[in-house]
């Protein structure tokens, strides 16, 4: 693709003067890309945002434990104890923001099993309800 610009001193297409020799031709560019030995660099910078993918699921993962040991400190403890208790070690390992969430998660997710355990030694089985 060649871009053509009007020259200011005579009126030829390419600016040149018509007594002048032609200029010697550009260098040809392959398809592998430019003749010059340049490094390309990429617009996208990948690492900055791998970084903060990472740290935003990690936070993530440690809210998502807070909430579900919470949660199951009421219902379904079997189930969203140790749900809690995995992803708060995944985000800690994962060195999240939210280092005191995740902890927090974390001893909500063995207060679930303890519960659980408490339950099940009283009732003589795993499930239990509010009104006695």
């Amino acid at each position: 693709m060649t871009l053509t610009t009007l020259g200011r001193r005579s009126g030829t297409a390419d600016g040149t003067d018509p007594g002048a020799p032609a200029p010697a031709p550009a260098p040809a560019t392959t398809s592998a890309g430019p003749a010059s030995d340049a490094p390309v660099r990429s617009t996208r910078s990948t690492r900055s945002t791998g970084s903060s993918r990472s740290s935003r699921d990690a936070d993530a993962l440690a809210v998502a434990s807070f909430v579900l040991g919470l949660v199951g400190l009421l219902v379904m403890n079997i189930l969203l104890g140790p749900a809690a208790i995995v992803m708060a070690v995944i985000a800690l390992a994962r060195s999240t923001a939210r280092r005191g969430r995740a902890l927090l998660g974390l001893a909500l997710g063995v207060a679930d099993l303890v519960v659980l355990a408490f339950l099940v030694t009283g009732n003589g089985a795993v499930g239990w309800s509010f009104s006695g």
